[in-house]
């Protein structure tokens, strides 16, 4: 197989995982909500003032508590063991068709930065 049509399979089910397995969680919860107004566009002048009337800078803020992010990651880990485990069922497939057209609009991936300095060290 040829490098360029290694790297569109790898691409097309790289964002069918991220749109499957990633997009479609918990994390649409966190999207869901309302997005604070800022100036900067850094969020820098957002404050987050707690029940004690403490004011937290809205980029020191956590945003998922241990057991969110516990949650998130199992299902994460369940949806990819899933996509794997599943991958030549033709129920699951079907369901994979439907969904490559939302997910084949987003952009193209890239060598992620972590793993291009792990490549080079």
């Amino acid at each position: 197989m040829n490098k360029k049509k290694e790297q569109r399979i790898a691409a097309n089910l790289a964002k069918m995982m991220a749109m499957l397995c990633v997009r479609n969680t918990q994390l649409e919860g966190l999207h869901g909500g309302r997005v604070p107004v800022s100036r900067t566009g850094d969020f820098s002048d957002v404050m987050v003032i707690d029940a004690d009337g403490n004011e937290v800078p809205w980029t020191e803020v956590s945003h998922l508590d241990d057991p969110e992010i516990k949650d998130l990651m199992k299902q994460v880990v369940n949806r990819l063991y899933t996509f794997h485990l599943k991958a030549d069922d033709p129920d699951f497939q079907r369901m994979v068709d439907r969904w490559a057209p939302v997910a084949g609009r987003w952009d193209e991936p890239e060598i992620d930065e972590f793993y291009k300095q792990k490549l080079h060290d």
